[in-house]
This record gives structure tokens, sequence and C-alpha cells, in this order.
């Protein structure tokens, strides 16, 4: 592994312990290109998909905020090749609403695959494909 590709699973993983943190968008918009474009492919809350920029991304951030009182992440495998960064994730969020049978105050789990690649040290795609465990 080159020392590019370990500094980019190292910036990976400080951009998810940011989103656990829960700081500002601002602050989590330094770890993106200003062109940066998130894909979130199909899944329980998102049923066709969604492809975003950072305004976008913003906005989801936000609606987020309401939803997820606490949330972490567990990288259980990060690969890197090139500028691409795959990472294997648990996610674990307390809610503050009622999703399906999950009570506010309730815990809801995903596992992720999350594809990250970057332009000069910074995050310019995001793939994601999330599987919610049932709710």
């Amino acid at each position: 592994m080159t020392t590019t590709e370990s500094g980019n699973i190292d910036t990976a993983k400080r951009y998810l312990r940011a989103i656990e943190e829960g700081v500002a968008f601002d602050d989590l918009a330094s770890f993106f290109t200003p062109d940066v474009v998130q894909h979130e492919f199909a899944n329980q809350f998102v049923r066709q998909g969604a492809q975003r920029g950072l305004k976008e991304m913003r906005e989801a951030a936000e609606r987020g905020r309401n939803v997820v009182t606490s949330q972490r992440y567990e990288v259980r495998n990060a690969l890197a090749s090139g500028d691409w960064v795959a990472l294997e994730v648990t996610w674990s969020a307390v809610i503050g609403v009622p999703i399906g049978s999950i009570p506010a105050g309730g815990e809801m789990r995903a596992n992720f695959g999350m594809f990250l690649q970057f332009r000069d040290g910074k995050i310019a795609r995001q793939h994601n494909y999330d599987c919610f465990d049932p709710f």
C-alpha cells in the first residue's frame, strides 16, 4: 500500500469520526472537493437512490440531525487501490423519532459498503450501499 493510499484510509476514518461527533456541516465539508458527488444507492429510505452535490449533501445532513440523536461507525474492513478507498462499515444510531418498529430512543443498525474516491487528499466521489436491519 502506498503512502497516499494509507493516508486516504486515515482520512476516510477521520471523516466517519467527524460525522459521529456531530460536527457542523461546514467542518464536514472540509473533507470534500467543491465538486463532490455522493451516490446513495436504493435502500429502504431512498427507494430510487439519490445523487447529491455539496448543497444536497448539506440538506440531507440537516434532515438527518432531526432523526438521529447519536451514531457510531465501526469500520470492519478498509482497502485502498489508487485513489479509491473501500470501507465495510457497521453503523448504529439512536433515533429521536419512531421508525417502523423502533421507538424514539431506540437503536437502528445497518451495514454499509462505502466507496470513496480521493483527489488531492479530499473526497471527490462517495458511493453508499446501505443495508438496514429490519425495522
